[in-house]
């Protein structure tokens, strides 16, 4: 800030005046900008705030159906139609797919051979049909498959061929995927090599296909043994 003094001659008024101007450049007024506020002491401070972290179920619990009670049911149980040699679509006769086609081939049919296990799984009982999407979205993603085979590999339920057949799909190359990004290579890696085992063996052996399913923690069989078998009183008649 300038400061100036005037002082007239001595023929007038003795008389002084003075001035003062900002020399500094202040911002444009904003009638938007935040107001400073003052502090009121009556003003009560707000509790503090408790964050909780999201926990989501594991993919084991997620293959936990609940039981539902039902009445008796009249079933004929037609090995034919239900039978669980034809609930599954009749596979082309390969005796070594290794040599026919390669890992991502079988990855890619065992994919859709995993989701059907899992669609069937929780079909009963009966879901409303966003719960039914979410569980099965839940039990196909990268991280639940990579979590089954990891207790898988824990047993000894895989024969020396079958674990080849892991390694063998665990190699495939892909693109950069959203699904990769997110579970990251390793996890999308073991995924992958748990759906070519699946769709090797559904090419070459399906009751092997249905224990592995079993052991998986998926249900397997006729639709018509398993409701029987998993409802609470219910009688064949």
């Amino acid at each position: 800030m300038a400061i100036s003094t005037w002082t007239p001659s001595s023929t007038a008024l003795p008389m002084a005046v003075r001035a003062s101007w900002d020399t500094q450049q202040r911002p444009s007024y904003n009638p938007n900008a935040p107001r400073r506020l003052k502090p009121n002491p009556d003003l009560k401070p707000s509790p503090p705030l408790t964050l909780t972290t999201r926990t989501d179920p594991s993919v084991f619990d997620i293959l936990k159906r609940p039981t539902q009670e039902a009445t008796a049911v009249k079933v004929d149980l037609d090995d034919s139609y239900l039978g669980y040699e034809r609930w599954l679509p009749t596979a082309p006769k390969v005796e070594k797919p290794r040599s026919v086609f390669n890992a991502a081939t079988l990855a890619y049919i065992g994919d859709c051979i995993y989701e059907l296990y899992a669609r069937r799984h929780f079909l009963f009982p009966p879901l409303s049909i966003e719960e039914y999407n979410d569980r099965v979205t839940s039990a196909v993603r990268c991280e639940a498959q990579d979590a089954l085979l990891q207790e898988l590999l824990n047993d000894s339920f895989l024969s020396n061929d079958e674990r080849n057949v892991l390694r063998w799909g665990k190699n495939i190359t892909s693109a950069k995927t959203r699904t990769k990004k997110r579970a990251g290579a390793a996890v999308y890696n073991r995924a992958s090599s748990l759906e070519t085992l699946i769709g090797y063996l559904y090419l070459t052996n399906v009751n092997r296909l249905e224990k592995l399913m079993e052991k998986l923690g998926f249900s397997t069989g006729s639709s018509t043994e398993l409701i029987l078998k998993e409802v609470n009183g219910v009688k064949t008649v």
